[in-house]
C-alpha cells in the first residue's frame, strides 16, 4: 500500500491522482484508492483539509494531485445580492459548509436546507459538480485561489471507495 504523510507546495507535475469528495478530503487518516485503483493510506497532520489541485508526496517519491470529486449539490443563484447574503447567513448559522461564488452559493444536497432557502424567496437547483467550500475565517485556505474544472467528473464515485 502506498503511504502519504505530507502535503507539498510545488508545481511539479503529478504522476497520479487522488479523487475524493469534500467529506473525505477533511480526514487526516484515510484508507482509500487512487484513480488508478492503487490502495493508499493518508496520514496527514491534524486539521489538514485537502483542496482540489493540492499536491501530496507519497513515500515512494511520487507526487499525487488531489482532485475534488463531483458531488450532489444544491445551488442557489440570484442577481439579488441581499437575498444571496441572507441565504449565506442562514446556512452559516447552521454551520453548513458552503462554496461561495460571486453569483451563487453551493452546499451539499439537503432537502430541508433547500426548503429553508426557497422560503427566503430564492430558487434552488441541483447539480453534480466539484465542491470546494470555504474553510472559515480561521482556516489556512481563504477564498478560491484556483479555478474549478470539470476534470474527473463522473469518475469520482468509484474511486474513493473505502477499503
Amino acid at each position: 500500500m502506498l503511504v502519504i504523510e505530507k502535503k507539498i507546495d510545488t508545481e511539479i507535475n503529478p504522476t497520479i491522482r487522488l479523487v475524493l469528495p469534500f467529506e473525505l478530503r477533511c480526514k487526516n487518516r484515510l484508507l482509500t484508492k487512487l484513480e488508478n485503483g492503487e490502495e493508499v493510506g493518508l496520514f496527514l497532520d491534524r486539521g489538514t483539509v485537502l483542496r482540489g489541485g493540492d499536491r501530496l508526496l507519497a513515500n515512494d517519491g511520487r507526487v499525487v494531485e488531489v482532485i475534488s470529486a463531483p458531488e450532489h449539490l444544491n445551488i442557489v443563484r440570484t442577481d439579488n445580492t441581499y437575498l444571496l447574503m441572507r441565504a449565506a447567513y442562514h446556512l452559516g448559522n447552521r454551520h453548513i459548509p458552503v462554496d461561495i461564488q460571486i453569483d451563487r452559493l453551493m452546499f451539499q444536497k439537503d432537502h430541508v436546507l433547500a426548503e429553508m432557502i426557497r422560503g427566503l424567496g430564492l430558487l434552488v437547483e441541483e447539480d453534480f459538480v466539484a465542491f470546494e467550500p470555504e474553510s472559515g475565517a480561521y482556516g489556512k485556505h481563504v477564498g478560491h485561489s484556483h479555478g474549478h474544472s470539470a476534470e474527473g467528473v463522473g469518475r469520482g464515485a468509484r474511486i474513493h471507495e473505502m477499503l
